[in-house]
């Protein structure tokens, strides 16, 4: 996987992010990690890089966009991709289920999706 940040030859570039509403949150709320986030040109990787190497399985994947970083969800084992943002602080990942379309930003603690 390449480092350079979304925008780069990272993402696909198709379609646009926002962040989606939450009723249990006031209005207004803003990520301003969205220009440029983007899904991968194609499926990477194998799985989350850690459980492969530690022969853990996983639920979910998320991918990092600054990096390309793939890691396992909060709901599995290992939380990879949480420990991801922890360690590099980049701040947006998103789901690589087949059917979920959406993303979270770890620093601005927002879930996002993608625009109509």
């Amino acid at each position: 996987m390449g480092t350079g940040p979304v925008g780069e030859g990272r993402g696909s570039g198709e379609g646009a992010w926002e962040v989606a509403p939450d009723r249990g949150r006031t209005e207004g709320r803003a990520c301003s990690h969205l220009p440029g986030v983007a899904r991968p040109p194609e499926p990477p990787g194998e799985g989350c890089e850690e459980c492969l190497a530690l022969g853990w399985t996983w639920s979910r994947l998320r991918w990092c966009t600054t990096c390309g970083h793939v890691g396992c969800c909060d709901s599995s084992r290992g939380r990879h991709a949480h420990a991801h943002y922890e360690s590099s602080g980049h701040p947006v990942a998103l789901s690589l289920d087949p059917l979920e379309r959406w993303g979270w930003c770890y620093a601005d603690e927002l879930f996002l999706v993608e625009s109509p």
